[in-house]
């Protein structure tokens, strides 16, 4: 009987979990496990440039500041988006639920990403996006480093969403390159909305849902999307966090 109730607790404290998780919480990306996958995606990013570049100063220390902002920003987003349940596809639910949970679709963090890692002019790496499943209508957005000079699958993808802002990180070139795909026309309408070296904060959002249809999206500097309820609350967002950050555009720290 005592190993029944204890199999019965220990599910239901599973379920309880799987229910339930929150982003992560301040100072996530400076625990000493994530410092360590931080040099680790700095290192990676190191390997993917021409080997006449690696020991460049310049190189490293821009490899180095991609790492540290991956994984920094995606704790930031991930607390700016609330998500409330576990896996990932279950907020999915809920944002796509009028009235529910505002934001936190793959895309919302594919932008959101895309968003942080432009705030510096890179001359080494270049940013991207590329997409699973476009084909089955069930498509997963995400954001990649590469060298500049590079092309796809030779990259590293970058995923804030899965966990809720514990960013996953995989090699391009173990993906299925049949379910995964490069995606030019999302990287190039991104670079027009955050050009490099942008201040935008980091409640800023590249497209705002209409108040007509809860599934109906417009660029938020659109003149449909800037009136939106939802441009309303994200300009009220970004006035508080300017104001609470004394005018920086980030929460976390870049240098």
């Amino acid at each position: 009987m005592n190993d029944k109730i204890t199999a019965l607790v220990l599910l239901c404290g599973s379920l309880l979990f799987t229910a339930c998780q929150t982003a992560p919480p301040v100072g996530y990306a400076d625990t000493p496990h994530i410092v360590e996958k931080r040099t680790e995606l700095c290192n990676a990013l190191i390997q993917l440039l021409p080997e006449a570049q690696r020991s460049l100063p310049e190189a490293q220390a821009e490899a180095r500041w991609l790492a540290d902002t991956a994984y920094k920003g995606a704790e930031s987003i991930g607390r700016i988006n609330k998500p409330e349940r576990w896996p990932a596809w279950r907020n999915n639910v809920l944002v796509n639920t009028p009235g529910r949970l505002e934001r936190g679709l793959c895309w919302h963090y594919q932008h959101d990403m895309f968003r942080e890692l432009r705030r510096r002019p890179l001359q080494f790496f270049k940013v991207g996006c590329c997409v699973r499943d476009q084909k089955t209508g069930s498509e997963h957005n995400c954001v990649y480093l590469c060298a500049k000079d590079a092309e796809w699958p030779n990259v590293w993808v970058l995923d804030a969403w899965k966990n809720a802002g514990r960013l996953v990180v995989m090699s391009g070139t173990s993906l299925d390159l049949d379910d995964w795909l490069d995606r030019p026309d999302s990287t190039e309408w991104l670079e027009k909305v955050y050009p490099e070296g942008h201040r935008y904060p980091i409640e800023h959002w590249a497209t705002v849902r209409l108040d007509s249809h809860w599934n109906e999206h417009k660029p938020s500097f659109t003149a449909e999307g800037y009136n939106a309820s939802q441009a309303v609350r994200m300009r009220e967002n970004m006035k508080k966090g300017l104001e609470a950050r004394k005018g920086n555009p980030t929460d976390y720290s870049v240098d």
